[in-house]
């Protein structure tokens, strides 16, 4: 099933799936870290996983050079878009992927006819290379930063490094705090001040990992590598594109922290122009927001807290005011209650309550009425129903305010549960909530009624499995219960 979604997936990326049997011979030399254009000659022409010896207008298909700038796909930089280009034909590149060492230039043909060995110029999109190669170079400065600021425990978990952001995974044992975020952003921003040149070397793989460079996750390395340095801050290899200088970066900024995994944190930010939009985009909110609480950049801070703190108090005053209205609503119903196998019972509803004030007012008329059974429910802003449940201590015998409150929660479409004499519920059905009520003494009375003790005779006796003797004396019998002897009356 998992290879039959990634098929899917590949399919749905590129047009065809490259796995299903298509292998190209050869290998495209990337010329792209010197030039973002060239004129190629083709090598290959795919259609779906056909090859093919021309494409028309309207088709779609992948296409291998022998020579590209284009950059395929790897060590988490996208790969680059734009066109390729051969007289009246214009095929528009959406994707560049390795298949093997070829590079595949996946698109459609806008225009024209493309044919096997037409000579073509290939013009990456500059602007997206541009931006891509600012967000790889930061990934660098960025994963030094970390392990500066983190400790020497941070690796890289995975990466992307797109035109529009960059995402940046790494092991780390817990969140990182807003203080150490703030150094590590300052410390990046720091090396693009200082504006240091990226310089590349090629290198043999194990010289270059024993002179200090770091191999990054996931990633396979040929014999000899490139060597990417900026400044003495960051040394690691990678093929991809990158800046001349850091301060072509011009700003970093990040734009979320969080964990994506058990000891796995992920840092997504922007640089360049995107950064600068961010940045002016969260000066445009902050205004905003000052309007709105009618103050000035200055002073936000104290007047939102002024807000916060008064929306406390009233939210105070009016869970007592509410209170204050249930207890007196309570105090009228402790007249209506009604007497059912010897005990009083309240079930009704009480709009506006919530759960604290239907709980304050249970209480109230625990101590109003005695024995006692009592349901209260309400139906909030959201159309939700609260209902609490409250038996007094001497009634828990034979009622369970957990067993009751489910009973009644049930017809509401919700259900609840709690201890023998408290208990609360929630339901999704207020239309329901008046029958549901209504409902409450016939249960209780049921419950009553199965109780043997609540039969004060000698047969209540008997069926409670307590002797009695005939002559007169109750032998006292310890099962479940200890029954006095007053309890029952002795059989004549």
């Amino acid at each position: 099933m998992d290879g039959q979604r990634a098929r899917a997936r590949a399919a749905s990326k590129f047009g065809v799936d490259l796995r299903a049997g298509v292998s190209v011979e050869g290998q495209t030399a990337f010329t792209g870290y010197e030039a973002s254009a060239r004129r190629v000659a083709w090598w290959e022409l795919l259609r779906g996983s056909e090859r093919v010896d021309e494409l028309g207008a309207g088709e779609e298909g992948q296409v291998v050079l022998d020579a590209t700038p284009f950059y395929a796909e790897s060590g988490g930089q996208v790969g680059d878009r734009g066109v390729l280009v051969a007289g009246g034909a214009r095929f528009v590149v959406t994707d560049t992927q390795k298949l093997g060492k070829a590079h595949l230039h996946v698109g459609r043909l806008e225009t024209g006819t493309l044919r096997v060995g037409d000579t073509v110029e290939a013009l990456v999109d500059h602007s997206l290379r541009q931006a891509t190669r600012l967000n790889h170079s930061a990934t660098h400065l960025l994963h030094a930063a970390l392990r500066t600021v983190l400790g020497a425990h941070v690796t890289q978990k995975g990466s992307l490094v797109a035109p529009d952001r960059l995402r940046f995974d790494f092991s780390h044992y817990s969140a990182v705090t807003p203080a150490e975020l703030a150094e590590i952003e300052r410390l990046v921003n720091a090396e693009i001040r200082a504006n240091a040149a990226a310089e590349t070397r090629l290198m043999k793989f194990d010289e270059a990992v024993a002179a200090g460079a770091m191999a990054l996750f996931g990633e396979k390395y040929e014999d000899e590598v490139r060597v990417l340095s900026i400044g003495g801050f960051s040394t690691e290899l990678c093929g991809g594109t990158h800046v001349a200088r850091a301060g072509d970066i011009g700003l970093f900024k990040v734009v979320s922290e969080g964990g994506v995994a058990a000891g796995v944190r992920r840092i997504e930010a922007v640089t360049g122009e995107a950064a600068f939009d961010h940045v002016a985009e969260t000066e445009h909110r902050l205004r905003d927001v000052a309007g709105l609480v009618r103050g000035s950049r200055e002073d936000v801070e104290d007047k939102v807290r002024q807000l916060i703190e008064r929306a406390r108090r009233l939210e105070k005053e009016v869970a007592q005011l509410k209170d204050r209205l249930a207890s007196g609503r309570g105090k009228d119903l402790a007249d209506e209650a009604q007497s059912v196998g010897g005990l009083r019972v309240v079930a009704t509803s009480l709009e506006g309550a919530d759960a604290a004030a239907l709980r304050n007012a249970v209480d109230q008329l625990k101590g109003k009425l005695g024995s006692a059974v009592i349901v209260l429910g309400s139906t909030g802003p959201d159309g939700k129903v609260t209902l609490i449940a409250g038996v007094t201590p001497d009634a828990t015998a034979k009622v369970k305010a957990g067993e009751l409150v489910n009973f009644v929660a049930q017809q509401v479409g919700g259900r609840g549960g709690g201890r023998p004499d408290l208990a609360q519920a929630g339901g999704t059905d207020p239309a329901q909530l008046p029958g549901a009520l209504a409902s409450v003494a016939g249960w209780v009375r049921n419950a009553s009624a199965a109780d043997p003790w609540s039969d004060r005779t000698t047969a209540g006796c008997r069926s409670a499995k307590f002797p009695v003797k005939s002559s007169g004396k109750l032998t006292i019998a310890v099962t479940e219960r200890i029954v006095a002897k007053r309890d029952c009356p002795a059989a004549g």
